[in-house]
């Protein structure tokens, strides 16, 4: 490495700075925490007409600043919009205020499900008019963590904001061994997520299998039949998912797997929505699992953070890992090496 390169590696493009929208504040303060950065003093504004706006209360001007939003979560009343629209008068206030760079951190990218039209053509494509409206307002970079489609990166001009997906399957995966919260076999809960479910399944030994899930695109969060694709008899089995939204399929899924003799059952996501009536519907399956002898629970990461949760539920903190990335990118450095680092 050249004595130039290193330099590169140790100074930092610009001094760091962390801020926070309301509804992002637990995670932020956690990130801030390893970062050993205080977050800036701001004050977010709800107006009675529901309208609001963001108040910088420190000086971010020539700053590397990085402004946290959760999407979901239950820490308050505020709906995906709500919070979205206040990161974007955060992302403005910070262009207005002269930040160098201008990086939003939100875990659970929002409408990324919403990636494509899947066969009707008189709707729109909320992923991409989100990219729009972040790259609008002024934001040079979004971190996010395992969106679920990395064509979404795409919907983003590369000269004016680029999108950072962290991928946490490396340090997830060692977790869930350490924890007891593996099984013989992994299951995808549909094809699309079987390229993902593979790596799991690579890095713990594990057989692996498939769900061959079918909706009901007229009406939202509908599977109406799950086709197991692989053999989980009398085996243990881990399933994964990037997202748990109303447990549907998690529900079919489950009911598709005891059907075919599998023992225990783990579900772990990348990002637990857990909207009504998900906990219901799971802790049914909890109910059915001690009532006929095996083992059910969940394991969920805090990308999306739940306040009161049951004994069956499982989180995995990522703010360790989001912090190493921030750092990274402050100091120029390789955010693919802080993924691939085992702790």
């Amino acid at each position: 490495m050249t004595d130039q390169n290193a330099a590169l590696i140790r100074n930092p493009r610009a001094p760091i700075a962390l801020m926070t929208c309301e509804s992002g504040r637990s995670f932020a303060e956690r990130v801030a925490q390893y970062l050993e950065t205080p977050l800036l003093p701001s004050k977010e504004i709800w107006f009675a007409c529901g309208e609001g706006k963001i108040e910088i209360q420190a000086n971010v001007r020539g700053h590397d600043l990085y402004i946290f939003q959760n999407m979901v979560g239950d820490q308050d009343d505020k709906t995906v919009y709500d919070r979205f629209i206040m990161l974007l008068h955060a992302v403005e206030a910070a262009a207005l205020a002269d930040a160098q760079y201008i990086t939003a951190v939100t875990p659970y990218y929002p409408g990324a499900r919403q990636d494509k039209r899947k066969g009707r053509t008189r709707e729109g494509i909320s992923a991409s008019l989100f990219a729009r409206m972040l790259q609008s307002a002024g934001a040079d970079r979004v971190v996010t963590v395992e969106i679920h489609n990395d064509a979404i990166a795409g919907m983003f001009n590369p000269s004016q904001t680029h999108l950072e997906n962290i991928f946490l399957t490396k340090q997830f995966v060692p977790w869930l061994k350490t924890n007891g919260l593996t099984g013989d076999v992994v299951v995808s809960p549909d094809v699309g997520y079987l390229e993902n479910a593979r790596i799991y399944a690579e890095e713990l030994s594990a057989d692996l299998a498939a769900l061959s899930k079918e909706r009901d695109y007229s009406k939202p969060n509908t599977v109406f039949r799950s086709t197991l694709i692989g053999v989980v008899d009398g085996k243990n089995v881990l399933l994964v998912d990037d997202i748990i939204d109303t447990a549907g399929s998690v529900v079919a899924a489950v009911e598709t797997l005891k059907d075919e003799g599998a023992r225990d059952i783990t579900v772990a996501c990348v990002h637990p929505v857990l909207s009504k009536p998900a906990w219901e519907r799971l802790q049914g399956l909890k109910a059915r699992s001690a009532q006929e002898g095996w083992r059910f629970c969940v394991v969920g990461t805090t990308a999306i953070h739940h306040t009161k949760t049951p004994d069956w539920y499982f989180e995995f903190q990522i703010e360790k890992l989001v912090s190493a990335v921030l750092e990274k990118i402050n100091l120029r450095g390789s955010v693919t090496g802080v993924q691939d680092h085992r702790d």
